[in-house]
């Protein structure tokens, strides 16, 4: 089956090193053939999987998490939600889509930006290749300030 090629860019520590030694194991997170589904159902159906593989591997997350917003000094709680924050570390927006379109990629820009995570991942659950086609990785000025191990 098609395997997302990165989920999960660090745990707890936001350093450039880790990510390798941890793709392999949540990879698997995303793999259709773990998830038992194909492509054409909603995004809430792949949510709620991913959710459960989440949890099967013991991946610490948050989902639908309501992302605040700073104006002019005043925390304002929104219905921003990203779908999920993982390991406090990554952000992952999922998709169902024909296209991923540039309003898609502005949340989770904003995402990553107002909670001040370096990574955020776009995953578009409606292709053929999700490997190939189905995502996407964003980074942002937290990234480059992370150490190099």
């Amino acid at each position: 089956m098609i395997i997302i090629q990165t989920l999960i860019f660090c745990l707890t520590k936001y350093d450039k090193a880790i990510p390798e030694r941890i793709n392999l194991r949540n990879k698997q997170c995303c793999n259709r053939g773990s998830l038992n589904i194909r492509p054409g159902l909603l995004e809430s159906v792949y949510h709620q999987c991913l959710s459960y593989e989440f949890d099967l591997r013991g991946i610490e997350y948050k989902s639908e998490m309501n992302v605040l917003v700073n104006y002019k000094d005043e925390m304002i709680d929104t219905t921003f939600r990203c779908d999920f924050l993982v390991d406090d570390a990554i952000v992952v927006e999922l998709k169902a889509v024909d296209a991923v379109l540039p309003i898609h990629e502005a949340f989770l820009i904003n995402y990553i930006n107002l909670l001040e995570k370096p990574k955020g991942i776009m995953i578009n659950f409606h292709c053929l290749n999700i490997f190939k086609d189905g995502q996407k990785t964003y980074v942002n000025k937290f990234f480059r300030d992370l150490p190099e191990f």
